[in-house]
């Protein structure tokens, strides 16, 4: 027996060629591109631009794609490595000078660089630590999202004097 399905008739040459209705006409459009014999430009891909660049000139540099969750890491990365302030000093500044002059009825007094940089750590730190435990929330409730509820989860169990109120 053959290698072919019964009932098959035995095929004599090539295979006669078959044009899909759905192909453009052989008919060329004026505005169309002429190809090379190998169906398209030499060197040149279909999705780059007409224009080349000048003669030993370097090639454009293209911004790198990382894949999902990869900047993420090597952000999380960074910014264990270093030990810098990650608010900005003067918008923070503003922000104490504001809430100092409500509790002293509109008296603004005069803030030491140093005081405020204490205070900058102080907030910071408190902030941070705040995230891991409201993303300790967040992960035993099965998810990697961090919600609001789950900030306020976390302060309240601190209670009234590590959750500030």
């Amino acid at each position: 027996m053959s290698g072919r399905p019964r009932g098959a008739a035995r095929r004599r040459g090539p295979a006669p060629q078959r044009r899909s209705p759905l192909r453009a006409s052989p008919v060329r459009s004026p505005h169309r591109r002429q190809r090379s014999p190998a169906g398209r430009s030499p060197g040149r891909s279909p999705w780059q631009r007409e224009a080349s660049p000048p003669q030993g000139a370097p090639p454009p540099a293209r911004s790198r794609r990382y894949r999902p969750g990869t900047r993420a890491l090597m952000e999380i990365r960074k910014y264990q490595k270093s030990t810098d302030l990650l608010l900005r000093k003067l918008p923070f500044s503003k922000l104490v000078r504001e809430v100092a002059s409500r509790f002293t009825r509109g008296l603004d007094f005069r803030w030491q660089a140093h005081a405020l940089l204490a205070l900058q750590e102080a907030a910071e730190a408190f902030l941070v630590l705040l995230m891991e435990d409201a993303y300790l929330c967040t992960l035993h409730a099965k998810r990697v999202t961090l919600f609001p509820k789950d900030i306020q989860l976390a302060r309240k169990i601190r209670g009234i004097h590590a959750g500030l109120g």
